[in-house]
């Protein structure tokens, strides 16, 4: 065998591997989910996102073991890619197997050496030839057959849950209900209606989704069903989803990665894109876990855009951040944050720290309410592209993070962010109406953290932003702390508002005291906004309900949080119904 060769099989047998633990752990979902095991999920959940730099460590350690050291040269590396080529010509998973051939290339080799004839930044996957049809990722169910509520029974327990549901009957009457008012497909004989259904149950948090679309003669009609689990009692479906904002909501950025267990995950996501053509490519395999998938397509998405495009990278609008740099390029929805060389006095703390924080949200379950994080090392930017005032300010800030190659900027640690507005920003446009919104959503954004044990320590309003959908979700993660790290404190109590801000300035404060009265000062200086705020929440400025929090943690609950209003559920949608009631 050619020394070519074998570094390509040593290369692929590190991603089979990769692949096939990544598989075992997501499998387990389906057992957490019936045996309401919510923190060993948790825990599978987090433990996943270490599994792809673990494989390709050892894949590293691999190939020094068997090669020779002077096997690192380019054209020997560039026989090696051909022959990986021919391995993945008719391989499930291609996509990703070509993305941890990049990986292995990229810890070898120096940045010069990144290009497409050395690693795949073009995949070789044609998106007209999926190692499968995407047919073969769902299964299609015909109400013709046999009735549309005995095809919906058909639907759920072909899934094989061994947890009984309390009361499938009624689930699948509300389901009908449901569909019949919420969507125009409803409306049609029953032998006008297919459904196509995802061979892959969705798990994340304390919910299973299922996901499908009903094909009519006006075209198709995405839906998604969760079923949660009422320990002691059994299962439920809870809703059903056909709105798609509240589906790009469910798969958004700023939530835990689902535990999907599949074979052709290029398949998989590629029917995902026909429910939600709004999402990217590397949105969904994001999603779906598959987060350095995610990166790979978010790279190709940038440089496709910047071929496209002519204008140029700035400062991002908002307050400018004491640990990082962040700038954007105004005709792509993200922005791109550096740490700075230098923090400000009061961040006593440093870089290692930070990039500890980014890591510890990226591994939690992030609750709709923090934003998901994509971290690059060595990333070029073409030069012409930059402003010179934003370029100027990045030697000022960064320069230990910046240089330069010929016309092309070199950024060596990057975090690659959704952009949003600023909610400091946004409040100064918004209508009343629209701040009292955001400010009561702004307090539930708090509230959700905190039940997910993350404190998200520096709670200024320019810290957290507005996407979109008008959803407030936090982005700076510099002071993240775990809830059960910190010491919530009252002020002692006094008689006037004289003695309590002399007591607020004399109380001795130790490390990791917090003092939650603080905030009608320190969130914002508007009297309007804290009223908004404190009006809808007050319990935020009281300790003791932070210190119920921590002990709920202690106990082991799992909250609900669900990522649909909880007017949408069929408990509260269907209050008339005196059987909907899932207890």
């Amino acid at each position: 065998m050619s020394q070519a060769k074998q570094i390509a099989e040593i290369i692929l047998k590190g991603f089979r591997r990769h692949f096939s633990l990544f598989q075992a752990i997501t499998a387990k979902a389906k057992q957490r989910f019936e045996l309401a095991d919510w923190r060993a999920f948790q825990q599978d959940s987090s433990d996943r996102i270490s599994f792809y730099d673990q494989r390709v460590t050892e894949a590293i350690t691999h190939l020094a073991s068997e090669l020779p050291s002077q096997c690192l040269n380019e054209p020997l590396w560039q026989q090696v890619k051909q022959h990986y080529m021919e391995f993945l010509a008719f391989h499930p998973q291609a996509e990703l197997a070509e993305t941890f051939y990049n990986s292995v290339f990229c810890q070898l080799f120096e940045r010069k050496y990144f290009h497409n004839q050395n690693i795949f930044v073009e995949s070789t996957l044609s998106k007209q030839h999926l190692p499968a049809p995407i047919a073969s990722v769902y299964d299609s169910y015909f109400p013709a057959q046999d009735g549309l509520k005995q095809t919906i029974r058909n639907i759920v327990s072909g899934f094989g849950f061994i947890t009984p549901f309390i009361n499938l009957d009624r689930d699948i009457r509300l389901i009908v209900k449901s569909f019949m008012a919420q969507s125009s497909h409803g409306r049609h004989p029953v032998y006008q209606i297919r459904f196509d259904i995802l061979k892959s149950v969705f798990y994340r948090n304390k919910a299973a989704y299922i996901v499908g679309r009903a094909v009519t003669p006006d075209g198709q009609q995405p839906f998604i069903i969760p079923l949660l689990h009422r320990e002691g009692a059994g299962l439920f479906i809870d809703t059903l989803v056909t709105d798609a904002q509240q589906m790009t909501i469910i798969f958004g950025f700023s939530r835990a990665y689902f535990m999907v267990a599949t074979q052709v995950p290029s398949s998989l996501v590629h029917f995902l894109r026909e429910l939600l053509p709004h999402k990217t490519l590397a949105e969904l395999y994001a999603s779906i876990g598959l987060h350095k998938q995610g990166k790979t397509e978010f790279y190709r998405e940038l440089l496709s855009h910047l071929d496209k495009s002519n204008d140029q990278f700035v400062a991002a609008p908002g307050t400018r951040g004491m640990v990082m740099m962040v700038f954007t390029l105004p005709s792509f929805p993200y922005v791109f944050k550096v740490i700075r060389d230098k923090f400000a006095p009061s961040k006593e703390f440093g870089r290692d720290t930070v990039k500890a924080r980014y890591l510890l949200v990226k591994k939690h379950d992030r609750v709709g309410r923090m934003a998901d994080t994509l971290e690059y090392s060595y990333v070029a930017l073409p030069k012409n592209r930059f402003s010179a005032e934003l370029l100027e300010e990045l030697q000022q800030a960064i320069a230990g993070s910046l240089s330069f190659e010929d016309d092309l900027v070199v950024i060596k640690h990057l975090y690659i962010e959704r952009r949003m507005i600023p909610l400091n920003l946004y409040l100064e446009h918004a209508s009343d109406e629209e701040k009292a919104h955001i400010m009561d959503d702004y307090g539930q954004a708090i509230k959700q953290m905190l039940a997910a044990n993350i404190f998200p320590g520096d709670m200024l309003l320019k810290n957290f932003g507005v996407t979109r959908h008008k959803r407030v979700v936090f982005y700076d993660y510099d002071e993240v702390q775990y809830m059960l790290d910190v010491n919530f404190r009252s002020f002692p109590k006094t008689e006037n508002y004289e003695d309590a801000m002399f007591a607020e300035g004399t109380v001795c404060a130790a490390p990791g005291d917090v003092f939650p009265e603080q905030m009608a000062t320190f969130v914002t200086p508007q009297p309007q906004i804290r009223e908004l705020l404190f009006s809808k929440h007050p319990e935020l400025l009281d300790a003791a309900y932070w210190r119920q929090k921590q002990q709920n943690i202690r106990n082991g609950v799992v909250e609900d949080i669900f990522p649909y209003p909880d007017n949408m559920r069929f408990y509260h949608a269907y209050q008339d119904d005196n059987s909907s009631e899932p207890h």
